[in-house]
């Protein structure tokens, strides 16, 4: 969660002096980093909720989170490299405060050359034969592997790596085919037309198609690293200095932040569409209905991009052999500006379009509803909030308030009795969304309280007294919901206005940050990014603190993730739980809880799929966390039957049918007819909906629940 903070009073206390570093702009690339790691640091020291000391032993922790980003699988750099870095172990504090580039330089100069090095260790071992009856293991878990004694033990563990992705590869292949000749002997058993194709490729022709696509796919990962510059490796740098902090205090250089405003807004300036990278080229992916690319009715999915002219005084920029990130910031531009793509069509000709830049909806991060009609006879609205976005820069954009207001409106109009809300996986996002939602189902009051580094608290109230839904409610959340949507979960659990359902506890991020732009601290045009700081911690209007230990479902239901190692409390670095006093707030008492808990429990005790579903989760995690893999084929083949007899028992899940009927708005179904792409995002969604055991039991909940006058 972050908040569109104004730090302008907070820093009238603070010597701006001892925060300023530059005052002339940097003449290049080292002089800029040097100014960013000194405004990184002293905008940490200043004002970030819980500052560290700088000294030896954040500077070991910085080393040891540095190298679990650069090389986790351990295999880019050998011992003697890591004896080297070593010496700087405890001198990494001293670099921060100096600005100093030595480590940053040895280890990415490394770096590269490491991977140059390997790119031709990998040539060598594709053009030798590859033995896949070896007796070997690779070790898949990180925290058992050792890093390669040298480079001949280097090669050694590349060649392990790559035989395990043929075998993966093999088998991929196998399971493909398997799957065709279950549909050709189902074709021709029930005596239907025959246009299957089954061809089973021949062991030796598997290995080589195998070995084939496994050499392009290294060959194209090392291809995309030498195209990635030294400087974005800089962004990763910064951040094992902030994330040791806290794991959501982060360094964002300028692109990076680009890239996050349109993800929080749900905009973006540009063409509508997808650019992807397929073998060092660039194509058009799909093209978003009613959008400037999809208008110019001259551009198709697939295309190859070979120019961009961002401006119309500029010359095209030649894009082939770009990484696909640098190609999107020259097509996004200023509203209302030209922009001008050279295309190769599929059939070989070359054209030149030029669009009008538009603002572009990514509707997959609004909130949308349905209308759910359940087997009791009665009708229930289902409301999706993928993120609690906000448009602070424009006061007519979008928001997660209005947006649930809209979707509660088309409900209530539809005479629905009680309103799911599923804020599962909702990573969260604006602070003030949430207090503007709750004033949508419940009177004013208190909604959060936040303690800034100096133990100052401030209650936030919802001011709204006139809501518009005071039905039944229920809230689903799970380990990904996170932030915003614990915050909102919590106020509506501790008020006793909605039944919050779910995994036992959500995700656990307890804290607030801001972006505090570097250049706030330097007298200079030039833009040195921004630093996502933690400056806050929430706490629930009860005192309690949802850091580490998130909201804890009113009735639990255990599902994929609640086995994995998913949530705050994992993380070294997160910040610790704690309680502050209540705040006044007067409790609602719309259902009885332990009733509801009562019969949900009885119900889920009986179901089958439920207790399939946890011993099929539990089984997939046992997975995740084996430590090591045979490489020899036979072998392998045996696992990998051994995998198949257990998937074979969890199968009936994947044709799990939860018997409610989803019907959509008329104008919706309108819109179908016009836009293809919405048409086919609203089919995917409905038919995962029919197969969400949880909404199965979400509705049974809200059928169960009676408000209390």
């Amino acid at each position: 969660m972050w908040k569109n903070f104004k730090l302008n009073k907070f820093l009238l206390l603070i010597p701006l002096t001892s925060l300023m570093f530059c005052f002339n702009s940097p003449k290049n690339d080292d002089e800029k980093m040097q100014t960013i790691m000194v405004s990184v640091k002293n905008t940490l020291s200043y004002l970030h909720y819980s500052p560290k000391p700088i000294n030896d032993a954040y500077s070991k922790d910085v080393y040891k989170h540095y190298f679990e980003m650069v090389d986790p699988g351990k295999r880019y750099f050998i011992q003697s490299d890591m004896d080297e870095f070593g010496k700087h172990e405890t001198k990494l504090d001293d670099y921060i405060n100096q600005g100093d580039l030595t480590f940053y330089k040895l280890t990415i100069d490394r770096l590269y050359q490491r991977v140059d090095e390997i790119d031709k260790i990998t040539q060598d071992i594709f053009s030798k034969p590859i033995n896949l009856e070896e007796d070997e293991t690779l070790i898949l878990e990180p925290k058992m592997k050792k890093v390669p004694a040298n480079k001949q033990e280097q090669y050694n563990e590349w060649k392990k790596f790559i035989k395990y992705n043929i075998l993966q590869e093999i088998e991929s292949m196998n399971s493909k085919e398997e799957a065709q000749k279950e549909k050709k002997d189902s074709v021709q058993k029930y005596n239907l037309k025959d246009t299957i194709k089954y061809q089973p490729l021949a062991p030796d022709q598997k290995l080589k198609k195998a070995t084939d696509e496994v050499k392009d796919l290294v060959k194209e990962t090392f291809t995309r690293f030498k195209k990635r510059k030294k400087m974005d490796w800089f962004t990763v740098y910064m951040n094992a200095y902030t994330e040791v902090f806290d794991p959501h205090t982060n360094y964002y250089s300028p692109k990076d932040k680009e890239d996050f405003d349109t993800n929080f807004t749900g905009k973006v300036i540009g063409i509508g569409a997808i650019i992807q990278e397929k073998k060092g080229n660039l194509y058009l992916g799909a093209l978003t209905i009613g959008a400037p690319a999809w208008k110019s009715k001259q551009l198709s999915e697939g295309d190859k991009i070979l120019k961009v002219k961002s401006k119309p005084k500029e010359d095209a920029v030649n894009v082939v052999g770009m990484l696909s990130d640098e190609a999107v910031r020259l097509i996004r531009g200023e509203k209302g500006t030209p922009v001008t793509l050279t295309v190769q069509k599929k059939d070989g000709t070359i054209k030149d379009v030029t669009m009008i830049r538009e603002e572009v909806a990514i509707e997959d991060t609004f909130a949308r509803s349905i209308i759910v009609n359940s087997p009791n006879g009665k009708k229930y609205g289902f409301i999706n909030l993928p993120s609690f976005n906000a448009d602070f820069e424009n006061p007519n954009g979008r928001n997660a308030s209005d947006d649930i207001k809209n979707e509660i409106i088309k409900l209530k109009a539809q005479g629905i009795e009680g309103i799911v809300l599923d804020l599962r996986n909702n990573g969260g996002g604006s602070l003030t969304e949430v207090g503007d939602i709750m004033g949508l189902f419940m009177q004013a009051g208190p909604y959060v309280q936040v303690k800034d580094g100096n133990g100052k608290i401030q209650t936030l109230k919802n001011k709204n007294e006139t809501p518009i839904w005071t039905g039944p409610l229920v809230i689903m959340q799970n380990e990904l919901s996170a932030s915003a949507s614990e915050i909102l979960a919590g106020v509506m659990q501790d008020y006793g206005r909605a039944m919050i359902i779910g995994s036992p506890q959500s995700f656990g991020k307890g804290t607030v940050q801001t972006f505090v732009d570097l250049n706030r601290f330097l007298n200079t045009e030039d833009d040195f990014g921004s630093l996502k700081l933690t400056i806050q911690k929430f706490y629930r209007i009860t005192g309690e603190s949802t850091q580490r230990k998130g909201i804890v479902s009113d009735i639990q239901m255990k599902d994929f993730f609640t086995y994995a190692e998913i949530g705050e409390r994992y993380d070294d670095y997160a910040l610790a739980w704690d309680k502050i006093p209540s705040t006044s707030f007067q409790k609602l008492n719309y259902f009885n809880i332990q009733a509801l808990e009562k019969a949900s429990n009885e119900r889920m005790a009986k179901n089958a799929k439920y207790q399939l579903l946890l011993e099929s989760a539990q089984w997939r995690e046992k997975l995740d966390k084996e430590e090591t893999i045979t490489l020899n084929i036979n072998k392998f083949n045996d696992v990998m039957k051994q995998r198949k007899a257990q998937i074979e028992k969890f199968k009936s899940l994947t044709k799990f049918e939860n018997g409610l009927q989803f019907t959509m708005y008329q104008n919706e179904i309108e819109r179908e007819k016009k836009d293809e792409a919405f048409k086919k995002k609203s089919e995917i969604w409905i038919k995962n909906l029919k197969k969400d055991l949880y909404l199965q039991e979400a509705m049974n909940i809200i059928a169960d629940m009676s408000v209390k006058s």
